[in-house]
């Protein structure tokens, strides 16, 4: 029976924000509504239990770790933004996540989006034993790799052989890089709506197996 009420209000949520397709009604914003809400408690649930609990409240109730008062009072602090009187008072924590983040994402960033990019970029053009297509294709990479960057070279005008056709070269390898991309994200959204699709012919209303 719960199954049964759970598959149709699956099916009335789907077919409620697909209705956008057609124009903005009641319908889809309440269930547009209903998304936001349910997934902001899910999440703070979610949060006290994988983390405030565990790593705050366990620790302190056990008489050990102190400390820990400092991140959690830091933590409290956040509420006084919906108190005007003392709402400056957020500005601590803030500051403190936003240092932090900082200092830790910036090392982590460098490396997953410059090192290893210059990594996979350092690969040898030729090699005994190595395939026609691999050799077209590390040329390929390594040089649409350059014009991208000469494209970004602003200290000197795109003019000549070398900055003029290499930054032309360039806006089309970044084109067929935003393309590409486009393209993967196409195909996941396009994933889901399958997903989708298959649960109301399926699930809902027996039509495929």
């Amino acid at each position: 029976m719960y199954d049964i009420i759970g598959i149709w209000v699956g099916a009335f949520f789907t077919l409620a924000i697909y209705s956008f397709l057609y124009k903005e009604n009641p319908i889809y914003r309440l269930a547009e509504h209903l998304v936001v809400g349910i997934s902001a408690g899910y999440g703070m649930a979610i949060t006290y239990q994988i983390t405030v609990k565990p790593r705050l409240i366990d620790p302190l109730l056990s008489g050990d770790h102190w400390i820990l008062l400092i991140p959690g009072i830091l933590g409290l602090l956040y509420i006084t933004r919906f108190i005007p009187r003392i709402s400056w008072l957020s500005r601590y924590p803030i500051g403190f996540y936003m240092g932090t983040a900082m200092g830790v994402g910036f090392p982590l960033t460098m490396k997953a989006n410059v090192l290893r990019q210059l990594e996979g970029a350092m690969v040898p053009l030729y090699q005994s034993g190595m395939a026609w297509y691999e050799v077209t294709g590390n040329i390929v990479m390594i040089l649409g790799t350059l014009a991208a960057l000469i494209y970004f070279f602003f200290s000197k005008p795109h003019k000549g052989l070398f900055f003029g056709t290499g930054s032309k070269i360039g806006i089309w390898v970044i084109m067929v890089g935003f393309g590409a991309t486009f393209g993967f994200t196409v195909m996941g959204r396009i994933s889901l709506l399958i997903g989708r699709i298959q649960y109301l012919l399926g699930d809902w209303l027996h039509l495929i197996e």
